[in-house]
């Protein structure tokens, strides 16, 4: 129950922390001379933002998550049955390979969002 609540707390903290860091990149700067459309824009590229930052980030959380728990895994395989090694480490990699894709695939979504949206 300890480590649970400790966990948790990190997780608040490190939520916290990049809730903190993104305020800069989101704050707009007001210009006089800017166009009366301007702001509309503007508004429309938050929204951009902020979707584009929560799609990388649940991807990359849970493809650190899914590469966490493989790589224990077959950590705990390897220990058991150390004459496997090499057919566990094979099956670790390809797992992670399909994992670490489907990251990529969430970047290029994201990248979209941004420039094409």
């Amino acid at each position: 129950m300890k480590n649970v609540v400790k966990k948790l707390w990190m997780l608040g903290l490190v939520l916290l922390l990049a809730a903190a860091l993104a305020v800069p990149a989101l704050a707009a700067g007001e210009d006089a001379g800017e166009p009366a459309g301007q702001e509309e824009v503007q508004a429309e590229s938050g929204g951009k933002t902020m979707a584009s930052a929560v799609a990388i980030g649940l991807a990359a959380l849970g493809g650190a998550l899914g590469m966490g728990l493989a790589t224990g895994k077959a950590a705990e395989s390897i220990g058991r049955q150390p004459e496997a090694e090499g057919k566990i480490r094979t099956t670790l990699m390809l797992g992670l390979v399909f994992i670490e894709t489907a990251i990529i695939y969430a970047l290029l979504v994201v990248i979209l969002i941004i420039f094409v949206l």
